[in-house]
């Protein structure tokens, strides 16, 4: 089965679905219908997000279908643990993205408007491995998140300058 997103794809042998219940039988837990629930909402679309867009997306609590905030913040606990989420800090908030199916990339991070850009470079790829191999490191995987200014957060900062009147 292959995840499709906008890098391509990865191909694996279990839905989400299948192998988050396989790490929870793993560790004599059952899957319920508030984490399948939640598992679906997360896997129904790719993008970044942190626990409280997610928790906004979720019925509300005069709802059925309704799922606690506690609940929602150790489901995510064990998507990381199962491998089917990526956790990273960016401004002090933990973001998520898929990690099962999905395949290696880095990260621009506009620290104004606070948009992920993924990307993948073969160069970059290149120099890391260069660079392990310089040292006799074997790479079992990476993560880099690049900081700085999209390029609409500086166009806006520009059309935002008022001219200085010269006298």
């Amino acid at each position: 089965m292959a995840e499709e997103n906008s890098l391509g794809s990865v191909d694996v042998s279990q839905s989400p679905a299948e192998r988050f219940e396989e790490f929870l039988q793993s560790r004599g837990k059952r899957m319920t219908q508030p984490k399948r629930q939640l598992l679906d909402q997360v896997y129904s679309r790719h993008e970044h997000f942190d626990a409280e867009s997610l928790i906004e997306q979720l019925p509300a609590a005069s709802e059925a279908g309704h799922i606690g905030r506690a609940t929602v913040y150790r489901a995510l606990k064990e998507f990381v643990e199962a491998g089917l989420l990526r956790e990273f800090k960016l401004a002090g908030r933990s973001v998520y993205e898929h990690d099962y199916g999905y395949p290696q990339h880095d990260h621009l991070y506009c620290t104004q408007c606070r948009e992920l850009i993924e990307f993948q470079s073969e160069a970059l790829l290149e120099l890391l491995n260069s660079v392990a191999s310089e040292h006799r490191f074997r790479v079992g995987g990476h993560r880099l998140i690049i900081s700085g200014v999209c390029e609409d957060c500086r166009r806006s900062q520009r059309r935002s300058r008022k001219p200085v009147d010269m006298v």
